[in-house]
């Protein structure tokens, strides 16, 4: 009987999927990654099921779209649907988790793991990292992981020194971990790195690898608006990038972004130096939430279905089953993750009906997939989407607007072909298969109703001034730090009734969604 393998899962936060340079990046430096690309199977049309952190986690670990698991924001997970660890840990793994998980609403639940490290953007009472700075003399540090609220995607060297940041400690506890791990039983590693999500914040010598003079600006073109949505614009605006183009801070911002990446890349290269003998009986698969657009269409951050906010890198390194050097061109997602670990592991016990398929078996032209679907948010303000090789199709709910990419044609998705009737049987198929796949369970109606999206009254955007709905993402505590300045400097740091801390009105459909949140 063939040994299991041990698995080693190297995850990022917010990683677009062209920042690899085996794959065609002329800056960034990825040595690390670079090395997996030649000794594995590259997907390199790997999508997210939601482009935002905790949708795309839920989705991921539970093997099932947001739709059917319920989570379609950054919004409590349902507690009980088994996670891959789950069934990782039945079949007789030893499974263990460092840093960034972001389950909810409980950051500190298992959710299947044996063990944990747990390090997260907010501080909580068993936070490993906050821990560990105390130890080493740097628990005074507010936000180790860079400051948010106005500052939140202004780019900032870090507050700490290389060896204490947290991307060298993610490291630092997986080999821990690969050191005392139980040599009997083969292991699961989930690495899970907060970086490069913004703030883009990394050490010296890191915060130097790249110049903004260096850095191309971001990829902007005449009538770019087309192929924007309504969260597009919202997002911006609450990120401070509604007010008009600032051409350094771009240049600067995708430095400090490829800075993020290059430490989390060296950091992973010591994981797998950990690995020693048994890198060939270890699935090493690499990937990340969801991307960034970092400026181009004249937007940034996710919640969006273009390819720079919902595409991810995806590859593989496993010489038994995936050959290296090779690329894999068929559309695939984060829900394949579940199935390629349990059936790596010969779970036989596996109680979920998962989307996906194993990866191996897609690499491999064993399956018909052509197709992978993203949702974010429900509703009025749903945003959902179906891509193939070749086209994808968009529909925003919030402000009625459909969207159809030649991908053959026009790789960067400039031009919304949607009614161009040279396109009218491919936007037929497209929009059928995603509206069908969307009505599955989705008993409330609130996407699909009578085979046709649900229709709304709409959103409009807000006109007023855009500081009425500036970030404040400021730990708990800011304001005792604030108040201890004496009565002369007295000050309030939120603002309750700003837009960012109300609920989304959903009465029209009588849903009531989750807080809007700016993670």
């Amino acid at each position: 009987m063939e040994q299991r393998p041990n698995i080693l899962f190297l995850f990022t936060d917010q990683q677009r999927y062209d920042t690899i340079a085996q794959l065609g990046n002329d800056i960034i430096k990825t040595p690390t990654m670079d090395r997996l690309v030649r000794e594995g199977t590259s997907f390199t049309r790997a999508y997210t099921p939601s482009p935002v952190c905790v949708s795309a986690r839920c989705a991921l670990v539970t093997g099932l779209p947001p739709h059917v698991n319920g989570c379609w924001d950054n919004m409590a997970m349902r507690q009980d649907i088994p996670s891959f660890m789950d069934q990782l840990t039945a079949a007789g793994y030893q499974t263990h988790g460092v840093g960034k998980m972001h389950f909810t609403p409980d950051a500190t639940r298992m959710w299947g793991y044996e063990s944990r490290d747990i390090s997260e953007e907010g501080a909580g009472a068993n936070d490993a990292f906050r821990a560990y700075l105390a130890e080493n003399d740097y628990g005074h540090v507010h936000e180790p992981h860079g400051i948010r609220s106005e500052y939140y995607y202004i780019p900032q060297p870090s507050q700490l020194p290389a060896h204490l940041h947290n991307t060298a400690w993610t490291a630092d506890r997986s080999i821990d971990f690969l050191n005392q791990r139980d040599s009997t039983r083969p292991f699961f590693l989930w690495s899970s790195f907060i970086k490069p999500h913004p703030p883009f914040e990394s050490p010296t010598p890191w915060n130097k690898l790249y110049r903004a003079s260096d850095m191309p600006e971001p990829f902007r073109f005449e009538g770019m608006d087309a192929v924007q949505s309504y969260w597009n614009l919202r997002q911006n605006r609450y990120k401070y990038r509604g007010a008009g183009y600032d051409a350094l801070l771009m240049r600067t911002m995708k430095a400090a972004y490829y800075s993020c990446i290059s430490f989390i890349d060296f950091q992973m290269g010591r994981i797998i130096e950990a690995l020693g003998d048994q890198i060939d009986n270890t699935l090493i698969l690499l990937s990340a939430d969801h991307g960034e657009l970092l400026g181009d269409y004249g937007a940034v951050g996710k919640r969006c279905m273009l390819d720079a906010a919902c595409r991810v890198p995806m590859v593989v390194r496993y010489p038994r089953k995936y050959q290296a050097g090779t690329q894999c061109n068929i559309p695939v997602s984060l829900l394949d993750v579940y199935p390629t670990f349990t059936s790596a592991a010969e779970c036989d016990k596996v109680t979920v009906s998962t989307e996906g398929l194993p990866l191996n078996d897609i690499a491999d032209g064993k399956t018909d997939r052509d197709a992978t679907y993203s949702q974010f948010q429900t509703g009025s303000y749903g945003l959902y989407m179906v891509t193939t090789q070749t086209h994808k199709y968009v529909y925003s709910v919030a402000d009625k607007k459909e969207m159809l990419f030649d991908l053959v044609a026009d790789p960067k998705e400039t031009l919304n072909q949607i009614d161009n009737a040279m396109y009218a049987d491919v936007l037929g198929e497209l929009k059928n298969r995603l509206i069908t796949r969307m009505a599955e369970g989705d008993s409330d109606r609130l996407i699909v109703e009578n085979g046709q999206w649900t229709t709304y009254a709409g959103h409009t955007f807000p006109t007023d001034d855009p500081d009425i709905g500036l970030l404040y993402q400021d730990p708990g505590n800011t304001q005792d730090l604030v108040d201890a300045l004496g009565p002369d400097y007295a000050h309030c740091v939120t603002k309750p009734g700003s837009e960012s801390h109300v609920m989304i009105d959903t009465s029209d459909r009588q849903h009531p969604l989750s807080r809007e949140s700016n993670v």
